[in-house]
């Protein structure tokens, strides 16, 4: 089980280029990657792209890279033809207003347009070669830091679940108990209306209807099995997220039903406990990839 929260970060010089990588993750739904590069870099976004997904399924990850290479990437051109076009019309502009063409300097020429281009060559498979070990150091250090929160996680998620297991002994428990309660209020009511006269056969007859209705035991064979299907995503499954929260809403349904049909306050008092723990369950698991 992992966090959908982590982090990485290393900075180091490979053959005079300064190179950082840091990468960041929060909670998502799903898989919201952002890669933020040097714009020479972009061609290496789909390969980073891919090389992530492969390892992360939830979570909204940010991946910078930042390079500084100290070696001169730059290409200088000449363009002699514009150079001399610039300087005849130069000189016919200085004969007109009676100076000498001798006088013109060569930084007036130079720094007309297009006599002098400057560019730079950026070889991205090049500069991977020197990103390649930096970014596997800063991804396996983020990968292991949501591995570690994330067995913080799978703890506090196992104690919860723990807590919901004797709620649902407890409600097997009080079972037979909430049956008799019922029973007798039944009977009771029986008594109430029709006084000396009550069949008792007829009373059994409707205890045993109303009890197919009122009965918890199908609320707590479900929620055994919702529960069972909790631990077995938490310990088995690598990405239980949404898994949990599915399993949740089951459980939910079941502990609001036994709820619903309670008539003993020990019994009210462990549906609060077991909703209780069902809802930290439900937050933490948004914190699980």
């Amino acid at each position: 089980m992992n966090s959908m929260t982590g982090y990485g970060y290393k900075e180091a010089i490979v053959d005079n280029t300064q190179i950082s990588v840091e990468i960041k993750s929060v909670n998502s739904r799903f898989l919201d990657l952002s890669i933020n590069l040097p714009s020479f870099l972009n061609p290496l976004e789909s390969r980073l792209r891919k090389l992530v997904s492969e390892k992360i399924v939830r979570g909204k990850v940010d991946l910078t890279i930042r390079v500084h290479d100290n070696n001169s990437t730059a290409i200088v051109s000449a363009d002699p033809a514009a150079a001399k076009l610039y300087y005849n019309a130069i000189a016919q502009i200085a004969t007109a207003l009676g100076k000498s063409a001798d006088d013109i300097p060569l930084s007036l020429i130079i720094q007309q347009e297009g006599v002098l281009n400057i560019s730079h060559e950026f070889d991205a498979e090049a500069y991977w070669k020197k990103i390649e070990g930096i970014f596997s150091d800063v991804f396996i250090q983020f990968l292991k830091d949501r591995a570690r929160e994330g067995e913080n996680l799978c703890r506090d998620l196992l104690a919860k679940l723990d807590k919901l297991d004797e709620c649902a002994a407890f409600f097997k428990k009080w079972q037979p108990e909430m049956e008799n309660r019922f029973k007798e209020t039944i009977s009771r009511k029986f008594t109430d209306l029709l006084g000396d006269h009550v069949d008792e056969n007829r009373i059994m007859q409707e205890t045993a209807a109303m009890l197919v209705k009122y009965t918890i035991n199908e609320e707590i064979i479900r929620l055994h099995s919702h529960l069972a299907a909790l631990r077995s995503e938490i310990n088995s499954n690598p990405i239980p997220g949404k898994r949990i929260d599915f399993i949740c809403q089951e459980a939910n349904r079941e502990i609001n039903t036994i709820g619903s049909k309670n008539q003993f306050t020990e019994v009210g008092q462990m549906v609060i406990a077991a909703k209780d723990a069902l809802e930290n369950i439900r937050e933490q698991s948004k914190n699980v990839e």
